[in-house]
């Protein structure tokens, strides 16, 4: 059964009423980022209940050791860890000696909200502890925008009913673990502990990688909104630094502590200068003051919105779904650091380990080009250029000659860093994601010269992939690509994926195509290219004799392309008629039964149908849409946004209105039962997707020309998206409006261009 908690509103995640079944979901929910650094919602104060505490530096990891049970040739040494970083916003606080802790008083008037506008979190409530002291506490925090090394506490206790202490002890602890660890090994080495009069930071480094990190803290106090000085007691442990500080309070007084926080890295700073940055960071944050620091987040923030918007009225719930998805996409990745990626559970959780997966090409990419400037785009695709040497290795240890590249599915620094065996040696279609990201780049952008300056060398490497990979069959007197596992992930080792082959033969021609200009448009670059990788017209024709004789199973009765090789010997269930006891099959049936089914994890012939809308009519795309959508579970984030947009593109609007609000609240309302464990951010774009390509119907064809088919679900009265388009502000208006027109109802579209109004009628393809 699907959570229920979160309380619809149109800016802010509002949870009211403390209960601790919902704790670990939660700190997922109400996580906060800034594209450099980020944690769960775990409390300032100490909880004795069940947590699951996170804090999370981009671009830090550990090669945790991989763990199967039967090592095979090719298979990664290691999966990489997104490392629990140390702790900066524990607090201990003790009322008249009693340690206050949620997990043991009576909680009441419960309020915790992650506002979504300003970028902040907060909660309030009341406490009463066991011996009788009744406290209200209110708190915000917020990792800074502007600042992104830094983030601030602000946290106050009023005593409700007594008179006497309060004692707040805030620390740093770098003894911490990571919950996913294969072995349960500690991951960091502490080496200096420096304290200080309100200031203090521990330098530590990761093992293996040898990341440093220090980690910085610095405290201020008020009474009554008064700031006091009051003497610090200190206490450092092995892997801890505290901070003792005894207010004396009376009936109705508010204590307050400021506590600022940063985290500074190699990354960015040589090691003998990171204690001193740490602090610096620190205490500029504290001269600065809460409150300043928190009017340079809302500005951040209100930047942000101006152009990653997106307006619905009469759904609140829909409403809120759009907004959270937008905004933890930009807590997670702001294009600032090329060295960066977006990982599937961003700053939120550790599942899934690695930073980069597919995931980027094939959702992401359009959010962040259609909402910020391009070099955001293009440093997701330099990321990829920049571990082109990394991916040719990869190829080579599973067998692959003569410069081949095969992106791995799980990375941090271009190795393949994946531990399942089915996924890491056979789900290859992630390099076709590769290429079709440089293509959506420079059909949305223009941006050719991107192709001869560091797609192209990409491109050729994939495409001798492609080559290599394929096998000339003669029974089928076709090439085909045997043993893959598909997007569907419920099935393993099978030959013939339909979007697999597809991907294979579009690479090769695109790659080819894109030779033909560069070498008559950009001479000196083709020439370059030419002699790195020693490419001759004689293994281009063998490419393209692979492309122009792929094998694609399909099935003449049906008219359709079938998943892959005998997907039609499986007994054919709709979904529909699982029993909702055996849902999902994930987590309900045996690996053995799930591969032996008919259903589907996620899109995957349709995969290509939303990849290459282009290349099918509407007619095929109705009947391959009526045929797979009923066998597919959506048990994978990246499922219902491509079948939201796909139903919307053949008006069925129901269907593409459903599957819009699962994939808009996949994490709010917990659909596949797991947001304790960290929120789908990598899916998230795909809601974003929903609306804009689906509802909105924006399309970018290959000549560059960008149209928009609107539609409107029942369910909503108006919505309207921006978009930044290769320099124009456009904002598309939809509204559901009752007018006379052939008797019968019609929509309109206002699009905003560059400032000026243009209002046409709906029937028309909107083309700027």
């Amino acid at each position: 059964m699907n959570k229920n908690y979160i309380i619809p509103n149109e800016w802010s995640i509002l949870e009211e009423g403390f209960n601790a079944e919902n704790v670990e979901a939660s700190e997922s929910l109400f996580s906060i980022g800034n594209g450099s650094m980020g944690q769960r919602a775990n409390f300032e104060e100490d909880y004795s209940g069940s947590t699951f505490q996170g804090s999370y530096i981009g671009g830090i990891y550990y090669p945790d050791k991989t763990r199967v049970g039967w090592w095979k040739n090719g298979y990664p040494e290691y999966f990489a860890k997104v490392l629990n970083a140390p702790n900066w916003i524990g607090i201990h606080i003790t009322i008249n000696g009693t340690k206050f802790d949620l997990n043991t008083c009576k909680v009441s008037n419960f309020k915790r909200e992650l506002n979504m506008k300003e970028g902040w979190l907060g909660r309030s409530f009341k406490a009463e502890l066991n011996t009788g002291e009744q406290i209200e506490v209110t708190a915000k925090r917020f990792v800074s925008i502007d600042f992104n090394e830094t983030g601030a506490i602000e946290y106050h206790i009023k005593a409700l009913n007594f008179s006497g202490e309060i004692t707040y002890a805030p620390y740093i602890d770098a003894g911490i673990e990571n919950e996913d660890s294969n072995y349960d090994e500690f991951f960091w080495e502490i080496l200096e502990i420096v304290e200080g009069e309100n200031s203090g930071c521990i330098l530590s480094k990761t093992l293996k990688t040898e990341f440093h990190v220090s980690t910085a803290m610095q405290i201020a106090l008020a009474l009554n909104n008064e700031e006091i000085s009051i003497p610090q007691e200190t206490k450092v442990e092995e892997k801890k630094l505290t901070y003792i500080y005894k207010i004396n309070v009376k009936e109705g007084d508010v204590a307050t502590i400021y506590k600022f926080g940063s985290y500074v890295s190699s990354l960015n700073y040589k090691n003998e200068t990171l204690n001193t940055a740490s602090l610096s960071n620190v205490q500029n944050a504290c001269e600065l003051g809460f409150q300043a620091l928190l009017d340079t987040q809302i500005k951040a923030w209100a930047n942000i919105w101006k152009t990653a918007d997106i307006v619905i009225e009469g759904d609140v719930k829909a409403q809120q779904g759009i907004r959270f998805n937008i905004f933890q996409l930009n807590q997670t990745y702001l294009g600032t650091d090329a060295r960066l990626n977006i990982g599937p559970k961003g700053f939120t959780g550790e599942k899934y380990g690695g930073s980069t997966y597919w995931d980027t090409e094939a959702y992401c990419i359009p959010f962040y080009m259609a909402t910020k400037d391009d070099k955001v785009a293009k440093n997701l695709l330099l990321y990829r250029y920049n571990q082109l040497d990394k991916a040719i290795e990869n190829a080579e240890k599973l067998g692959f000659k003569n410069g081949a590249a095969l992106y791995p599915m799980v990375t941090m620094n271009g190795e393949e860093c994946h531990n399942e065996w089915e996924i890491t040696f056979e789900e290859i279609h992630r390099n076709g994601a590769m290429v079709y990201g440089i293509y959506n780049y420079v059909n949305y952008t223009q941006d050719f010269e991107y192709i001869p300056k560091n797609g192209l060398e990409v491109m050729i490497a994939i495409a001798r992939f492609w080559h290599q990979r394929a096998n000339f069959s003669k029974a089928k007197n076709k090439y085909v690509i045997l043993g893959v596992t598909g997007p569907n992930e419920y099935e393993n080792n099978i030959n013939n994926n339909f979007y697999t082959n597809y991907l294979a033969k579009w690479c090769i021609e695109y790659t080819v195509d894109s030779l033909n200009r560069v070498k008559k448009e950009y001479t000196n670059d083709f020439e370059r290219i030419i002699a790195k990788t020693n490419l001759t017209a004689q293994e281009t024709s063998e490419w393209l004799q692979v492309s122009d004789n792929m094998y694609f199973p399909f099935d003449e009765e049906k008219q359709i392309y079938l998943q892959q090789d005998g997907f039609l010997d499986k007994e054919i269930i709709p979904v529909k008629d699982l029993p909702k006891t055996e849902r999902p099959i994930n987590q309900k049936w045996s690996w053995d039964r799930i591969l032996r089914s008919c259903y589907i994890k996620q899109a995957d012939v349709l995969q290509c149908f939303y990849f290459f809308e282009n290349k099918f009519s509407a007619k095929e795309l109705e009947k391959h849409f009526d045929f797979y959508e009923p066998l597919t579970v959506h048990e994978s984030s990246l499922s219902p946004c491509v079948h939201s947009i796909l139903a919307a593109s053949i008006d069925r609007m129901p269907k593409a209105y459903e599957q819009y609000l699962r994939t808009a609240r996949l994490d709010l309302d917990d659909y596949n039962h797991e947001v304790h464990e960290g929120c789908h951010i990598t899916s998230m774009a795909g809601t974003w997707m929903s609306v804009v390509q689906g509802f909105g119907g924006m399309r970018i064809w290959e000549d560059g020309v960008l149209a928009f088919n609107p539609q409107i679900p029942a369910e909503w009265k108006s919505y309207s998206f921006t978009i930044n388009f290769r320099g124009n502000i456009i904002k598309v208006y939809k509204s559901q409006k009752e007018c006379k027109f052939l008797n019968e109802s019609a929509n309109e579209i206002t699009m905003l261009v560059n400032g000026k109004e243009i209002s046409i009628p709906s029937n028309k393809i909107v083309v700027v």
